[in-house]
């Protein structure tokens, strides 16, 4: 389970040179590849023929409200690295929100990132994200671009799961004929990875950072076309297979394995679309790959693009059908009213009506009521008398029984369930046994009696279950040994899957695996506030809140959308 960008969002467009296979991974909010140990969103491997330009100077350091050609206000940095900073801003002219990339004007980059802006805002080519501006002033060099709140990237739709087959296939038909034509005038996009590609809430996929990414990072390809077309094939086999086609892992997907080099799609999982396998392979055939069914390799999108065209319409799945309600004639349908007259004069018969039963006015009737009543006053009247014995007898046994009924009373007394007591929290710390801590410095927050403060897991690529630890959990010092018989717990995520469990332990940093530890009670929720209570009350000074599952949360002050969770409060009750 890779850990995701707690910062960083994907910024691309390229400078007209060549793009490269997508294989960069995320970057965390400290700067460092979780996947590869580099750098962070720094200069990409060569490949292919390919070049990374080193970047020098830093990343301007503006701050959220500064305000851009007295109209962009910046709102929130999303990607600051590699001596550029990405925001996403308020254009206040046309009120609505736009994507900024900024970096100094004395930057290596600044011209090519300039050329490559407005080559890509000359294309004009709706399948790509626009770019609307492209300025140097006082000494800044900026883009603006569009910002697409309802868009998803592929990113997060391979999260959940691959692609169905025709969904697949608008992906790749799309984004290869949406890039032959970026190639027709010229332009490359060289970063081509799931976070680059958006899925509008119409269906129709938009590409990011045409030039303008590559720009960015440096990166240059003497083989654009290839580049590119690879890349997308790239995108094809993880949307099928939702496995990365290289042996590292990278963007949240599992890469394949070690030493077995590029295998077809149907190999890596059952069910996948022949053709489309097919295809992906042939796309990917550059890096030594052999093209399957000897069918020639696709070396440019065009050739991508004829080749997805060519293959037989791959049907949408049918829409699962649902039965109506079973019909059912109203008052006004069963009369003729409203009903058209036939010809000749004569009215459509309507459906006779039963008439209502004739209220009990006879005197059969008027006998049979006054019986039915004699009988209901007569069973009162026993039940009555019944019940009056009973109680009778049990008082005449009290006031037999002396020294019993003060036993009895004593043990009902004591056979009452005693109400919780909150027990004090005397410190806490966060336990990661594998020595790479969430957030350390904020486990007093969940303890401080204050919901507006937060310890918070970092945001995966994978879940629900933590993959690649155990758990994430804190443990908490009660001070003293004390009988435990439950928590309540506020959580800042609300979504299906949290799954939490207390344990008791044995210090704050406890030596043993928390499968060796005293289980007090666990559960798993789709709300923020949850009640553990014990079966059984566990005596213990120290407490272990440990959690195996999160759910998927959007994008947030401190992480990229992912799946992750927070504990604002935290009281434990003996």
């Amino acid at each position: 389970m890779a850990e995701r960008s707690t910062a960083a969002v994907d910024v691309a467009d390229n400078s007209g040179d060549e793009p490269l296979a997508a294989q960069a991974a995320q970057a965390t909010s400290d700067g460092v590849d979780t996947q590869n140990g580099r750098a962070a969103d720094g200069p990409m491997p060569d490949k292919d023929g390919e070049r990374t330009n080193p970047a020098p100077a830093a990343a301007p350091e503006l701050h959220s409200g500064h305000k851009l050609a007295r109209r962009y206000r910046l709102e929130e940095c999303v990607t600051r690295v590699d001596g550029f900073s990405s925001w996403r801003a308020m254009d206040e002219k046309l009120r609505r929100a736009v994507g900024v990339h900024l970096m100094p004007a004395d930057h290596a980059r600044a011209r090519s990132v300039l050329a490559a802006a407005r080559s890509s805002a000359l294309l004009g080519d709706p399948r790509f994200v626009q770019v609307l501006d492209a300025v140097e002033e006082n000494d800044l060099v900026y883009v603006v671009h569009e910002w697409l709140p309802d868009a998803t990237e592929l990113t997060a739709l391979l999260a959940s799961g691959p692609l169905e087959a025709h969904e697949a296939y608008q992906l790749v038909s799309q984004v290869s004929q949406a890039m032959a034509a970026a190639h027709r005038e010229g332009l490359a996009h060289l970063r081509l990875t799931p976070s680059a590609i958006l899925r509008t809430s119409t269906g129709q996929y938009r590409i990011r950072g045409l030039a303008v990414n590559a720009a960015l990072r440096g990166i240059t390809s003497e083989t654009p076309q290839r580049a590119d077309t690879e890349a997308i094939g790239a995108l094809l086999y993880a949307a099928l297979t939702q496995r990365w086609p290289y042996e590292s892992d990278a963007y949240g997907l599992t890469g394949l394995p070690k030493g077995v080099g590029l295998i077809a799609p149907d190999q890596v999982r059952a069910g996948v679309h022949r053709g489309l396998g097919e295809l992906a392979m042939r796309a990917l055939a550059n890096d030594g790959a052999t093209a399957s069914r000897q069918e020639p390799a696709c070396t440019t999108p065009d050739e991508l693009a004829k080749a997805v065209a060519a293959m037989p319409r791959i049907r949408p799945p049918e829409p699962a059908f649902t039965a109506p309600p079973e019909y059912q004639h109203t008052t006004y349908q069963q009369g003729n009213y409203g009903r058209p007259t036939p010809p000749g004069g004569n009215t459509v018969q309507s459906r006779p009506v039963a008439p209502p039963p004739p209220p009990l006015q006879s005197r059969t009737g008027r006998a049979l009521k006054w019986g039915v009543a004699a009988l209901l006053i007569a069973a009162l009247g026993l039940g009555s008398w019944q019940l009056a014995d009973t109680l009778l007898e049990r008082g005449t046994q009290k006031g037999n029984s002396g020294t019993n009924n003060n036993t009895n009373t004593g043990t009902d007394d004591s056979g009452e369930k005693k109400e919780p007591t909150p027990l004090t929290i005397a410190g806490a710390q966060e336990y990661a046994p594998d020595g790479k801590p969430q957030n350390a410095e904020n486990v007093s927050n969940t303890y401080d009696g204050n919901p507006a403060t937060y310890w918070r897991t970092k945001s995966f690529y994978d879940g629900p279950e933590v993959k690649i630890k155990d758990g994430l959990g804190i443990v908490y010092d009660l001070g003293s040994e004390q009988e435990v018989n439950g928590a309540s717990i506020a959580l800042k995520f609300g979504g299906a899957h949290t799954t939490l469990t207390l344990y008791a332990t044995d210090s704050k940093s406890p030596k043993g695996s928390v499968g060796s530890m005293t289980r007090i009670a666990g559960t798993t929720t789709s709300e923020t506030a949850l009640q553990l209570t014990a079966e059984k009350p566990v005596k213990t000074r120290y407490v272990l809140v440990w959690i195996t599952a999160m759910p998927h949360a959007p994008l947030d002050d401190f992480s990229d959308p992912g799946y992750k969770q927070a504990i604002t409060d935290v009281k434990f009750t003996g």
